[in-house]
C-alpha cells in the first residue's frame, strides 16, 4: 500500500518515535520464513541423527547377539581300540608275612634290644623279659617231682618185696593188688610231675623274646620296666614284624573286569609318591567268589621289593591287564545322559549337530569303549553343554597350539 492508501484509510504512516521509517513488511515475512526454514532443517536433522543413531545400535545390537548366541564345541574323533588295554584300581601293599609279637609269658620286660625300623632275622633276640613268679613255679614243681620219684622207689621196692611174699603164700592177693596200684599210682604222679616240669621250662624259654621270621620291625610298643601279661587277648603287642620283600598288594577288582585276569598274569604297580617308576608283579591268588556288599573280586598280586623302595601299607595304583569288548574309544566326558539313555553329540560338516544314542560295551574310567551309536570318522563333541539338543548350530574350535602339543 502507498501513503495516500493508508491516509486514506486512516492509517498513521510507519514512523518510528524517533522519525525513521519501518522496514516494509515483505522484508519481515521473508525473515521469518528465513527462521522457520533453518528451525526445520535443525530438527529435520536432529531426527535424521536419532534415527540413524537407532539403526546403528539396533545393528550392533544383532552382531553382539549373532556373536553370543554362536556356540563354540570341541570335538574329538573316536580311537580305534588297540584290542587291549588296562585297568587302573587302587590296592594295598602288604607285607608277605605280617604278624604282631606277644609274651607267651608274664613278667617285666628286662631288656629290649631292637626298635622300628631295624631289619632282624629269624630267631634273633628281641626282648628280654623277668618272670620271677615262673621261676619259683618251676623250682616247686622240680622239688615236688623229686618228691614223687622217691615216693616211687618205696612203692616199688614194696611191691616187689609183696610179689615174693606172695609166691610164698605169705600175703593174699588183695593185698598185692593194693601194693601194685600204689606203684602204677606214683608212676603216673611222676610222669605228671615231669610234665609239669617241662611246661614250666617251656615257659622258662619264652623269657626270650625272639622274631618268628626274617623281616623289618615295624612298631614297638613297651619299654624297660613294664608289665607284660601273657596272651593276645586283652594285652598288647611287644613288637610289630613285617616281611617287606617281597611284598603282597591286594585289589578289590569289579565284577565287569573279574573275566579279565588269571593266575600267572603280569600287572604294573605305581606310587605316586613314585613319579615315573614302574614296579612289576604277578597275580598269585584270586578269590573264587565274589564279594556281594561290593560286587568286587580280591585278587593277590606279589611284588619283589629287593631294594626297600616300597613301604607295607602304603597306597599304590595296580594296572590290570583288560580286555577290549568294542573296537571305537571316546573320552567319558563325551558322554551325555538323557531319558532315552546315554547318546552323544556329533557335528556334520554344516555345524548341526546330531544326538545319537550309544551302547556302552566297557567303561574303563577315562575312556569308554562304544559298541555302536557312532562311527569311527564322527566329529563327537566333548563337555556338551546340558542344554544342547538335536538340530543346533554350532561352531568347531579349533585347538590352540598349547593343546596341540600336549595331545
Amino acid at each position: 500500500m502507498t501513503e495516500k492508501t493508508h491516509a486514506s484509510l486512516a492509517i498513521p504512516a510507519r514512523d518510528t518515535e524517533d522519525g525513521h521509517a519501518l522496514p516494509p513488511r515483505n522484508k519481515e515475512w521473508k525473515r521469518a520464513k528465513f527462521a522457520i526454514w533453518i528451525v526445520l532443517i535443525l530438527l529435520a536433522l536432529g531426527a535424521l541423527r536419532t534415527v540413524v543413531a537407532n539403526i546403528m545400535q539396533n545393528r550392533s545390537v544383532e552382531q553382539s547377539t549373532q556373536a553370543n548366541s554362536q556356540e563354540y564345541v570341541n570335538v574329538v574323533t573316536p580311537k580305534q581300540s588297540d584290542g587291549g588295554g588296562h585297568t587302573l584300581l587302587p590296592g594295598t601293599l602288604r607285607g608277605y608275612v605280617e604278624s604282631p609279637i606277644y609274651a607267651r609269658a608274664t613278667g617285666y620286660l628286662l631288656h629290649w634290644y631292637v626298635d622300628i625300623g631295624a631289619k632282624v632275622k629269624q630267631g634273633q633276640l628281641l626282648a628280654d623279659l623277668d618272670t620271677p613268679e615262673i621261676d619259683q613255679e618251676l623250682n616247686q614243681a622240680i622239688a615236688q617231682r623229686q618228691q614223687t620219684a622217691s615216693s616211687l622207689v618205696l612203692a616199688k621196692s614194696s611191691y616187689e618185696r609183696w610179689q615174693q611174699l606172695r609166691q610164698r603164700d605169705a600175703v593174699s592177693q588183695q593185698e598185692l593188688d593194693e601194693r601194685q596200684s600204689t606203684y602204677d599210682q606214683d608212676v603216673a604222679n611222676l610222669a605228671a610231675a615231669n610234665a609239669n616240669v617241662q611246661r614250666l621250662q617251656q615257659l622258662e624259654g619264652f623269657k626270650r623274646i625272639v622274631a618268628p621270621f626274617a623281616g623289618v620291625i615295624t612298631q614297638r610298643n613297651v619299654d624297660v620296666g613294664d608289665l607284660i601279661d601273657a596272651g593276645s587277648g586283652t594285652s598288647r603287642a611287644l613288637f610289630a614284624l613285617a616281611q617287606s620283600d617281597p611284598l603282597r598288594v591286594y585289589v578289590q577288582l569289579p565284577q565287569a573286569y573279574a573275566e579279565n585276569v588269571s593266575v600267572g598274569k603280569d600287572v604294573i604297580v605305581t606310587q605316586a609318591e613314585l613319579p615315573g617308576k614302574q614296579f612289576h608283579g604277578t597275580i598269585t591268588h584270586i578269590a573264587g567268589a565274589i564279594d556281594v556288599p561290593t560286587r568286587s573280586l580280591q585278587i593277590e598280586v606279589r611284588l619283589s621289593n629287593p631294594d626297600g623302595v616300597l613301604r607295607p601299607g602304603a597306597y599304590v595304583q595296580v594296572a590290570v591287564p583288560a580286555v577290549a569288548h568294542a573296537d571305537i574309544m571316546v573320552p567319558g566326558n563325551a558322554l551325555l545322559f538323557r531319558a532315552e539313555g546315554p547318546s552323544m553329540a556329533v557335528v556334520d560338516a554344516n555345524g548341526e549337530v546330531h544326538l545319537h544314542k550309544v551302547v556302552i560295551a566297557q567303561d574303563l574310567g577315562e575312556t569308554l569303549e562304544i559298541e555302536s551309536g557312532i562311527g569311527p570318522n564322527d566329529k563327537v563333541i566333548i563337555n556338551p553343554s546340558d542344554s544342547i539338543a538335536d538340530g543346533d548350530h554350532v561352531k568347531i574350535q579349533q585347538p590352540s597350539k598349547n593343546t596341540k602339543e600336549r595331545s
